[in-house]
């Protein structure tokens, strides 16, 4: 009888930190079912084996700031039947989408000795701007519970269950005090989607969205409560959604209200 074949997992890098790879390598003991359940067949961050393609699943960090980049994603899309987008780079940009409201070229010439070696684009973009994407992981870096769940959902042919809802959701089941109410606290909680396990406002810090923004999030009230109720001034207002997920649709169309 034929042995079954093992489905293959690529892992790829764009413009990121590796946090979110890391964030693979951080499961440890879960990590060996996983490398037990598939291939590991790309994953220059843990290995320099390299299987050829196409691959079942590819997970993908990073946003695309380059020309390479815009034509290496398009490489990995036609090689992967299922291509899953992990981290805030991967989904919005990242920290490196606040490029977008300035002049790169202006950049370029205050930093660099020689402007003219440097090739990048003048936007950071998701992966999805690019090419077909079957599933988006926010978070900065991603919740590995949620990325083994998200991995267990595609490897079975089901539908993940990642929560959909905002962070608010998560203070009230971990019985934190709402930061805004009680401190005067700034806090993208109520438009952020849920993941990081309520780590900021559990240490009396507002939320500064790493996860994105959740399904249909009224981020103009949000913004009005911040303005009119606690007295942040626009440039004040615009920073708040100006950060590691500025370049997240709702966050960007919000902070350019407020230029």
């Amino acid at each position: 009888m034929a042995k079954a074949r093992k489905p293959k997992l690529a892992v790829w890098k764009f413009s990121s930190c590796d946090g979110c790879q890391l964030s693979l390598l951080d499961c440890e003991d879960e990590l060996l079912a996983v490398a037990g359940s598939v291939d590991i067949a790309y994953f220059l961050e843990a290995t320099r084996a390299e299987l050829p393609g196409p691959y079942d699943v590819s997970l993908v960090e990073g946003s695309i700031t380059t020309p390479h980049d815009a034509e290496r994603i398009h490489k990995v899309r036609r090689q992967s039947k299922v291509l899953i987008t992990i981290g805030a780079c991967a989904t919005t940009g990242g920290i490196q989408a606040l490029r977008n409201f300035k002049d790169v070229d202006a950049f370029i010439g205050a930093v660099y000795a020689h402007p003219d070696f440097i090739d990048t684009l003048a936007k950071s973009t998701a992966i999805r701007d690019h090419v077909h994407v079957d599933f988006e992981l926010s978070g900065c870096p991603i919740n590995k519970e949620q990325l083994l769940e998200v991995l267990n959902a595609h490897l079975n042919g089901r539908k993940p269950n990642v929560p959909a809802h905002s962070q608010c959701i998560e203070c009230k089941r971990a019985g934190t005090v709402c930061v805004m109410v009680s401190r005067g606290e700034p806090c993208l909680g109520p438009v952020t989607q849920a993941g990081c396990g309520n780590l900021c406002p559990a240490c009396g810090r507002g939320c500064f969205g790493c996860y994105g923004p959740k399904e249909t999030p009224n981020t103009t009230s949000l913004a009005a409560w911040l303005a009119n109720t606690q007295g942040l001034s626009q440039r004040q207002v615009r920073h708040q959604f100006r950060g590691i997920t500025a370049g997240a649709d709702a966050f960007r169309k919000e902070s350019e209200a407020h230029d």
